[in-house]
């Protein structure tokens, strides 16, 4: 990072902690490890992550945590956009830069569907000891100075009105309170630290704020039905460092549940429902009371969101107020979430994909990953499902890859329109191929280290050990692999059971096929190419896709399972009559047994199906 004034960086020596990355497990506990507590539940000491002490002062960094506070805010107005360097506010002597902070600007426009100005915040942010803070923020009309908190002289205005440039709607001003000096505080030991105002940020809609944010009412903007937004100044207070995922893992049963949500079509607004009888209907809040209900029935131990978030098509037209309405449900529960992007959540101004995951990843009991540079897409990356004993032995691989947006289109009056999906490049085979040939081998199936606290989990029978001898091997994990746009291959024909001589498929095709038109070859140099071990068979057990909202089929093709989703929202599109649903992958007995089937929007379980392991079909020789 660039060296600049008031920063300094801390040297910090704590211990190394286990991730869900790819890298191998300890196959032993670490020395001095408490055997009597879940290894996952161990505090592990990673607030030095947050890396406070070492985050600029003069960058806007709304989702970092920062334990420096805000000394000074205002307003500018500008005729064009601020980010190219206009309406920065008047500059002061260099004394004064370094004492009170360097203008920070909050890139949000504040005015972004109803003003003629373009309005932006400025605030200055300070280590200095010597300096009051912000401890408090209100929004007041013209001439209510009256109504702020005694005494008077603690608080300063914002020169300009929020809502400068729009037509219809009152004057509405910023006033904050400056509070105690970060030295009296330790040095008198005034507990104020929890009331310092740490960052400001807007929100369009009626979504909810990031993680640690809070609404300040009345909002900066009155939206106007089917125009605008209600538009909101929210800040976050005290220091709040985000809530983190614990690593996944397998339960002391062996069990494991993930919940497959998928194509969204969330926007700024509350969206529309389409194609449903639900009468009354609210697109993404009732969607959002689908997820909280399916959620409590489930109870998963992950959540894999399979793209298209975001509706894209002009209503996701700020991404940064619809990241967090999504995942909310998710988050409220403390589960662990990961997630893949759909063709539509490029449709959605200037927040890039990259710009996107560097918000996920920074969001509670996110698991999303960045993925190589060098790798087409943004978030292909591995997570790892352990073992519940002390050795962490990797059960379960989950591999997650970007099916892209589009490939090619046409440029019109109207714009540039797409005419080819995206597709799984040679970049992302090699990639998938070396991360395979990372992925450790055990003795399969698995059994803990010892049997003692299981009951008869394994059947620790004479006949079951001898049975668990004869036929245990060395083999990968199973694998689920996660993408969006269903590869070609998807709708080829289905493997035929030897034994029930039928077709091994459930489920409804029920949308036209939808897959990418070229084909770097993905199933055929990647898929069937990483196998359990040196005498062959499929690692990967299950794909799971979106993009097509009515189809909720599972297919196996050359021992490979291809499973859709089925929408899960009101707010795209649907077939009346035809249920929104999520898709369940229940994992059982240490990640040998793989069941699924779909949780409606009535919870009503529909075509389950054992796919891979005990009670399963035969598996694939070939």
């Amino acid at each position: 990072m660039k060296i600049g004034w008031q920063e300094w960086d801390a040297i910090v020596f704590a211990p190394s902690v286990v991730s869900n990355n790819q890298s191998a497990a300890p196959n032993a506990p670490a020395k001095g490890e408490d055997k009597s507590t879940d290894w996952w539940n161990v505090e592990d000491n990673t607030s030095f992550d947050q890396g406070t002490s070492t985050l600029p002062l003069d960058e806007w960094l709304p989702l970092q945590v920062h334990d420096a506070g805000i000394s000074e805010i205002t307003m500018t107005k500008c005729f064009v956009d601020h980010a190219y360097g206009f309406c920065y506010p008047d500059t002061t002597p260099e004394e004064v830069h370094s004492k009170m902070g360097k203008w920070t600007r909050v890139e949000r426009d504040l005015q972004p569907k109803t003003g003629i100005y373009y309005l932006s915040f400025y605030y200055r942010r300070t280590r200095r000891l010597d300096v009051p803070l912000i401890t408090d923020l209100k929004l007041l009309g013209a001439d209510q100075e009256n109504l702020l908190p005694h005494p008077l002289d603690e608080w300063r205005g914002v020169a300009h009105s929020l809502r400068d440039g729009v037509s219809g709607q009152a004057s509405l001003y910023l006033w904050y309170k400056l509070g105690p000096t970060m030295g009296e505080m330790l040095t008198k030991n005034v507990t104020q630290t929890a009331d310092l105002i740490m960052e400001l940020d807007v929100l369009n809609g009626e979504g909810r704020p990031f993680y640690g944010f809070e609404n300040l009412d009345p909002p900066l903007a009155i939206g106007k039905p089917g125009q605008s937004e209600n538009v909101h100044l929210i800040y976050k207070r005290g220091v709040k460092p985000i809530p983190r995922a614990k690593p996944l893992h397998f339960s002391h049963a062996g069990h494991f549940k993930i919940l497959q949500v998928a194509d969204l079509h969330f926007s700024v607004s509350n969206g529309r429902c389409r194609d449903t009888s639900l009468s009354p209907c609210k697109g993404d809040s009732d969607t959002l009371e689908l997820m909280n209900r399916t959620l409590d029935l489930e109870k998963p131990d992950l959540v894999v969101f399979s793209g298209d978030q975001l509706n894209g098509q002009g209503t996701s037209w700020d991404p940064r107020s619809v990241l967090a309405k999504y995942a909310g449900p998710v988050i409220d529960r403390q589960i662990p979430w990961a997630m893949v992007f759909g063709n539509h959540d490029s449709e959605v101004g200037d927040l890039t994909r990259h710009g996107q995951l560097r918000i996920l990843r920074n969001m509670p009991y996110s698991l999303v990953e960045a993925g190589p540079s060098d790798v087409h897409g943004v978030g292909n990356y591995v997570l790892s499902v352990r073992s519940p004993d002390p050795s962490r032995t990797r059960l379960l691989t989950l591999y997650f890859l970007d099916s892209g947006s589009y490939s090619a289109g046409a440029w019109d009056w109207f714009g540039w329109t797409p005419t080819e999906y995206d597709y799984l490049r040679q970049s992302q085979i090699d990639w998938f191929l070396h991360e395979s040939s990372l992925s450790p081998m055990h003795e399969r199936p698995w059994h803990p280290d010892t049997g003692k606290d299981l009951g008869d989990a394994w059947g620790r029978t004479g006949q079951g050990k001898k049975r668990q001898t004869s036929q245990r091997s060395l083999v990968k994990p199973n694998g689920l692999m996660f993408y969006h746009i269903p590869i070609q291959e998807t709708y080829s024909t289905a493997d035929i059971d030897p034994i029930s001589n039928k077709k091994l498929e459930i489920g409804e095709q029920l949308d036209d096929k939808s897959t990418p038109k070229k084909n770097d070859g993905f199933f055929d140099k990647g898929l069937l190419k990483a196998f359990e071990n040196e005498l062959g068979g499929r690692e990967i057990k299950v794909v799971a896709n979106g993009h097509v909202h009515l189809t909720n089929s599972c297919r196996r093709v050359l021992g490979i399972w291809f499973c859709f989703n089925g929408g899960s929202s009101y707010s795209g599109y649907g077939k009346t009559g035809v249920d929104r649903r999520f898709r369940v992958f229940n994992i059982t007995d240490w990640g040998e047994t793989i069941t699924t089937y779909g949780r409606t929007e009535h919870g009503e379980v529909v075509d389950k199906i054992v796919l891979v392991g005990h009670g399963g079909p035969t598996p694939y020789e070939g």
